[in-house]
């Protein structure tokens, strides 16, 4: 089986670990919010000018994924848009450093414009769901898509096929008993979108109707329905229907 690569939420959380180390310049590790800190060795903290007794190693922030939220969904006209979420991360530092860590984080996620930044990490009952005491935190937003798959066309079977189909206007009278003109009737091509409506007169004009053959017209008025076929290639079409004239 083809390794699929990282999801949407695994793809995110890298990109959070990213950002913070090469533009925010702080450690990050994706661990619980009761995690360990790191401690520095008595090697390291030779090195680092640290006590030999050990202490968090500076500049680190401790990632944690908080939640999976939805996002708004955009819809157009062409292909299917992706679905939008957003993961949410609490982002944590302890230490005699914490405030420096989360300042480096904050700053550079404002002068960058992104990712977005949320400072209500201070509600206590987010720390009394997680299980440990309030700290120094910050929640960050990463957005996050799953794209749907493409459906591909079907192959093309046979060379394409242009019909030309020939139109015509359609040009008459709709007339009651006695012949006496019909306004305000209907008058709709059947199988057609085409459709029009008799004046004071009685007359009517449909313009663009294909030239099939008979064409079958339903006058619609007065509470009452008529269907009926007529010649298209007649100049000037009568149509005589049992409709009241008031």
């Amino acid at each position: 089986m083809t390794d699929p690569g990282p999801g949407p939420i695994e793809a995110a959380t890298a990109r959070l670990l990213d950002w913070l180390g090469r533009t925010a310049g702080v450690t990050a590790r994706l661990a619980d919010p009761d995690a360990p800190v790191p401690r520095v060795s008595i090697v390291d903290s030779a090195a680092t000018g640290g006590d030999h007794h050990g202490s968090p190693k500076p500049g680190s922030v401790t990632v944690y994924l908080l939640e999976v939220r939805p996002a708004r969904q955009t819809r157009g006209t062409g292909p299917r848009e992706p679905y939008r979420f957003t993961v949410r991360f609490l982002v944590t530092a302890s230490g005699i450093d914490a405030v420096r860590s989360l300042d480096r984080v904050l700053t550079a996620a404002v002068h960058a414009g992104e990712p977005e930044i949320l400072l209500t990490a201070g509600d206590p009952a987010l720390w009394q769901a997680l299980g440990v005491p309030p700290r120094p935190a910050l929640l960050v937003d990463i957005p996050a898509i799953v794209a749907y798959a493409e459906q591909p066309a079907p192959p093309v079977l046979h060379p394409l096929k242009i019909e030309h189909v020939a139109r015509r206007t359609l040009a008459g009278t709709v007339a009651g008993p006695g012949d006496v003109p019909l306004a305000a009737v209907r008058v709709e091509v059947l199988g057609t979108t085409l459709a029009t409506v008799t004046d004071a007169q009685g007359r009517f004009t449909v313009a663009g109707v294909p030239d099939t053959g008979e064409v079958r017209l339903r006058l619609v008025g007065r509470g009452r329905i008529f269907v009926a076929a007529v010649d298209p290639g007649e100049p000037d079409l009568v149509l005589r229907c049992d409709l009241p004239t008031r």
